[in-house]
């Protein structure tokens, strides 16, 4: 198709095409500029160096007020408390031999920077910290702030004096939230393998070098400059220290399928017979378009984690936001300049199939297998998302403790060595801070630890420890089940609701429970009551761009409805997995609760990135309906035609997010298996089933909008006015197993 003909003459390019025209005509300085960019923002973050901190301050809970009450009045008690655990192959740990390594090596870490106290097995206080075998003790040790507040230099210095003094009969582990952050592990590896699946994917996909390495050159410039930028980001909001990892993960996956589309459409328009110019124009002004609302639409919904007024949220949304942000300007910037170079080398092999191709392809063949069987297509595919859904319903939210660290962390060696010597409850006690009505009210103290011993699932009580002006006091409750266990979040639950209360006003006490388990109720009490206002908002207002770029009162509904059931189905995967223990033997993972703040993630995340096909696909059905008017044509082009970039951008995303499932960190599993999931079932099920059976049975009522909410709806448009009519082809009548060029 010639451009001359002023009858076919585009028309004139929206604002990205605009800044896609300035990227090639200044394609050197773009590039130029990216790089600076990239190597400032990393020199920066490594200079200014990264503050990551895993803080879960949740105002006016139980949990907080007892952390506030002890920085108040008993600062020596505030902080983290982390354990030293002990084991002997020979002999007990009250042996002279023994105790020659291993009170030293308390004396030291006592010194260490920011320990306040450490509580020796061999001391008064500790005399139930050795085990009733004798082979196992355990050594508290009393940090001055909370685990996310503490430099890491300090930790790291006690875990290596304590691990000093093992022996071939001593062994030595580490456990605790401070030492968790300690060791976490990189995720280099899982980041190489993810990027290497997403090469070869692309090399399968274009069958050109050219067309492979400009996604992921593009997707590498954006996401760098985005963990930059978030690195430095960490120094003025906190930020867990698995953010970064986090934002790799979505910010490859969404980087390379940004980038993708754009070359996708670059092909199509250069087989056609525009030139490289044009076709970068053309492409800009529909799959750009397409990729700045999509990209949009996922920062809005990372965002959107703001509403629920959890700190530890905030960080997570930033970082990945930064990486999404910043993927998304690389494809509308450095992609439009590297194809001015490199786009008639690379589409010169979609030029000499479309001269070679007859008939239709595969996709378009499927379209019309679809529409023929479009009942079956919508029953089938929204039962097998229903199913999927189903295990949602059994969901238990919690935190996981340390009996899910990989095997060869010193965290689980501690954790398995509590459980034996001990008991698994010993790995996560609880704190009960009293405010007494006197300074050393003994009467008071004793009652209280009298109550506690004698409630159910409390195996031992720590005798109180006193603050230096008697009016605090800390008991260590030790329950008889794990941290992560039901069991324990409901004594928690008991001792605030029908223990405690009696027990306060009869010694006129102030009683708050902390502790890991009861941090993590809280947690989850604060973000499940918050949890609706932000999915509403969300949904609210991407049905809201939805309704105004597609002007449909059904495009907004079905996909407001269709993400809701990818998360749904996502998430019934990893409770069977994470927490029934299905296949767990393959992912290397234990039974246990979800962590409270991966449906909250999974939901931000997910529906950004469902909301990415949602807009690929109906907008090119959009512009064939505006065309054409035919809706069952409509469909038919708009499967036909991008089926094939979204299932090969869904696999290199899901081939991305699967790297990460064997990670070695549980959170960064459950986050890579939950996206891993959303992605395929978004992809190959809702985008290519379930989707196109809802729209034929719908028909023209889909873009049904009433008048006089035409009249007041902004215009939006992702895809350019149409200029020409494009016949579209009518289906095969059957569907062909073999795949042709256009497949």
């Amino acid at each position: 198709m010639s451009t001359s003909d002023p009858a076919l003459q585009a028309p004139a390019p929206g604002l990205v095409a605009r800044v896609a025209n300035w990227s090639a005509a200044h394609r050197r300085l773009v590039i130029v500029g990216w790089i600076v960019l990239l190597f400032v923002s990393l020199g920066l973050s490594g200079a200014v160096g990264t503050n990551f901190a895993n803080n879960f301050s949740l105002p006016g809970t139980d949990s907080q007020r007892a952390v506030d009450l002890l920085k108040a009045d008993f600062p020596a008690q505030a902080g983290d408390a982390d354990q030293v655990v002990f084991a002997t192959s020979q002999g007990s740990v009250t042996d002279a031999a023994t105790r020659t390594r291993i009170e030293p090596a308390l004396k030291q870490i006592a010194a260490v920077p920011d320990v306040t106290a450490v509580v020796s097995p061999y001391s008064a206080a500790g005399a139930k910290q050795i085990s009733k075998s004798g082979d196992v003790a355990f050594a508290t040790v009393d940090f001055n702030k909370q685990a996310g507040q503490l430099p890491k230099a300090s930790v790291q210095k006690v875990i290596d004096v304590a691990e000093a003094a093992g022996s071939p009969t001593l062994q030595v582990a580490l456990g605790g939230q401070a030492i968790e952050q300690a060791q976490r592990q990189s995720i280099g590896a899982a980041t190489a393998v993810g990027l290497l699946a997403a090469i070869i994917v692309l090399l399968i996909t274009f069958g050109s070098f050219a067309a492979m390495g400009l996604p992921i050159l593009t997707a590498l410039l954006g996401l760098g400059t985005g963990i930059g930028l978030a690195g430095l980001a960490s120094q003025v909001i906190d930020m867990p220290n698995f953010a970064t990892e986090l934002a790799a993960m979505i910010g490859l996956g969404v980087g390379i399928d940004y980038a993708l589309f754009i070359v996708t459409r670059f092909r199509e328009n250069y087989a056609s017979g525009l030139d490289v110019q044009e076709s970068t124009s053309a492409a800009l002004d529909t799959a750009g378009r397409a990729v700045l609302f999509a990209g949009i639409t996922v920062i809005i919904a990372l965002l959107g984690q703001f509403l629920l007024g959890v700190g530890f949220l905030y960080g997570l949304a930033v970082a990945s936001a930064l990486a999404v942000l910043m993927t998304m300007f690389a494809a509308l910037t450095v992609l439009p300049a590297l194809l001015s170079r490199f786009g008639e080398r690379m589409g010169g092999k979609a030029r000499v199939r479309a001269q070679q191709s007859s008939g239709p392809g595969v996709w378009l063949r499927w379209a019309g297998f679809i529409e023929r069987h479009r009942w079956v297509g919508m029953v089938a595919g929204l039962a097998i998302m229903l199913t999927l859904a189903a295990p949602v319903l059994a969901l238990r939210l919690g935190s996981s403790d340390a009996g899910n660290d990989p095997s060869g962390q010193t965290t689980r060696h501690a954790y398995d060595l509590l459980a034996k010597g001990f008991g698994p409850g010993f790995n996560g006690p609880l704190l009960v801070v009293a405010k007494l009505p006197r300074a050393g009210d003994t009467a008071a103290l004793t009652a209280i630890a009298d109550t506690l011993r004698t409630t159910p699932n409390v195996v031992t009580v720590s005798p109180p420890r006193l603050a230096p002006a008697g009016g605090t006091a800390v008991f260590n409750v030790y329950p008889g089940s794990s941290p992560e266990s039901l069991a324990s979040s409901e004594l928690v639950t008991s001792l605030r609701n029908d223990t405690l209360p009696p027990l306060a006003h009869s010694t006129g006490t102030t009683l708050l429970v902390g502790g890991a388990a009861a941090t993590g109720n809280d947690f989850t009490h604060v973000l499940s009551s918050k949890l609706p206002l932000f999915i509403g908002v969300v949904v609210l207002l991407s049905a809201l761009l939805l309704m105004i770029v597609f002007r449909s009162l059904v495009i907004p509904l079905q996909a407001a409805v269709m993400n809701l059931l990818t998360i749904g189905a996502a998430l019934g995967v990893v409770v069977a997995i994470f927490q029934w223990g299905w296949l767990g033997g393959l992912f290397n993972v234990k039974p246990g609760p979800i962590d409270s703040f991966i449906p909250v993630m999974l939901f931000a995340i997910v529906f950004g990135l469902s909301m990415d096909y949602e807009v690929f696909l109906v907008s090119r059905i959009h512009e064939e309906w505006s065309r054409t008017h035919n809706a069952a044509a409509a469909v038919r082009a708009g499967v036909g035609s991008t089926g094939r970039v979204i299932t090969a951008a869904a696999t290199i995303m899901i081939c991305v997010f699967l790297s990460f499932v064997f990670g070695g960190s549980r959170v960064i599993e459950l986050f890579g298996l939950s996206l891993a999931s959303a992605v395929f079932l978004d992809a190959f099920v809702v985008r290519i089933l379930l989707l196109p059976s809802v729209l034929y049975v719908l028909g023209a009522r889909t873009w049904a909008l009433p008048r006089w909410l035409e009249d007041h709806l902004p215009h939006i448009a992702v895809e350019r006015a149409p200029t020409e009519h494009v016949p579209v082809p009518e289906p095969a009548p059957r569907l062909e197993p073999a795949l042709d060029s256009q497949g």
